[in-house]
């Protein structure tokens, strides 16, 4: 059974982009769009945990018919942009982490929206999209306005928010097949080049070990570091030979570094490691650092 692209709405301007953003990527990947409106039953207001969450108020009176008239509205906007596009919008009880969740273990990619900061910050995550984000076993995208109030996704090339380059931090200390494979289809799909950044510290050793200061210590590190990436992208180059893969192997802050690559740029992959049966699940401080300063939509892909 083919997955579906699932985008969050409740109203506001980010989920607006999030859906718009949503939309287009189920065009370019050829799949239906599931739009969803998550709304508390239990509650008497609105409980807004997360700005990019999905919480309506209870479904009463004008409540209702808000809800009614956002799910309208919002697959009226969509239409206008994608008429082709398999759609369908659906409003569902329950508490939005748990229902978010679970829909992003059932889709090919979930689409939350988010608050900028400011205009020279990125993303404000709440306490439902950490949740989800944390817990998804599927890829999950963070999309903002281009501006406060606006509802077209924040992008380099256009309007639309998918063009431009992808971006990805690759970490080489263990598996990342899923992760390079998601960033390798999103620039296949958008015909665009793919962007990899891989960032390393050197050993503390070498700052108490005077032979260490030798600029040639770091070059050779450096070196190898590099080869080491070249031969981590050898067999994605040769299984999508349509695409191009640039990569860029610096010895510095990842977070910072990924934020600065990813100007300019379509997309942002990052990576969030799966732990097993009784481990901690959590998002690492790299991927949280760059959540929130990176200004482009930003893809966090569960992996081993």
């Amino acid at each position: 059974m083919p997955r579906t692209v699932i985008a969050g709405i409740d109203g506001s301007a980010e989920s607006r982009a999030a859906a718009l953003w949503a939309a287009r990527e189920a065009g370019l990947r050829g799949l239906p769009l599931r739009v969803l409106h998550v709304w508390q039953p239990w509650t008497h207001t609105a409980v807004y945990a997360s700005l990019s969450a999905v919480v309506a108020p209870p479904a009463t009176g004008s409540d209702e018919s808000r809800a009614e008239r956002l799910l309208r509205e919002t697959e009226d906007e969509v239409r206008a942009r994608h008429p082709r596009l398999d759609l369908s919008l659906e409003r569902v009880p329950g508490d939005p982490a748990e229902v978010l969740g679970a829909a992003a273990d059932d889709a090919e990619v979930l689409v939350l929206g988010s608050r900028a900061l400011s205009a020279v910050s990125g993303f404000l995550t709440g306490s439902v999209s950490m949740s989800v984000l944390a817990h998804a076993r599927r890829p999950v995208v963070l999309v903002r306005p281009q501006e406060a109030g606006d509802s077209a996704p924040a992008a380099a090339g256009n309007s639309a928010g998918q063009d431009g380059d992808v971006v990805l931090g690759l970490d080489l200390t263990g598996p990342c097949d899923p992760l390079v494979e998601y960033a390798v289809n999103a620039a296949g799909v958008r015909e665009a080049a793919l962007r990899v950044v891989h960032t390393w510290t050197p050993p503390p050793v070498f700052g108490y070990d005077p032979a260490a200061v030798d600029p040639q210590h770091i070059v050779a590190l450096g070196h190898r570091e590099q080869d080491a990436l070249e031969e981590a992208l050898r067999p994605w180059r040769a299984k999508y030979p349509q695409v191009r893969i640039e990569s860029r192997c610096v010895a510095d802050r990842p977070a910072a570094r990924l934020v600065e690559a990813a100007e300019g740029a379509g997309l942002l992959v990052v990576g969030r490691r799966i732990r097993g049966p009784g481990g901690l699940v959590h998002i690492g401080p790299v991927t949280h650092a760059v959540l929130h300063h990176a200004r482009t939509p930003v893809a966090v892909v569960p992996h081993a």
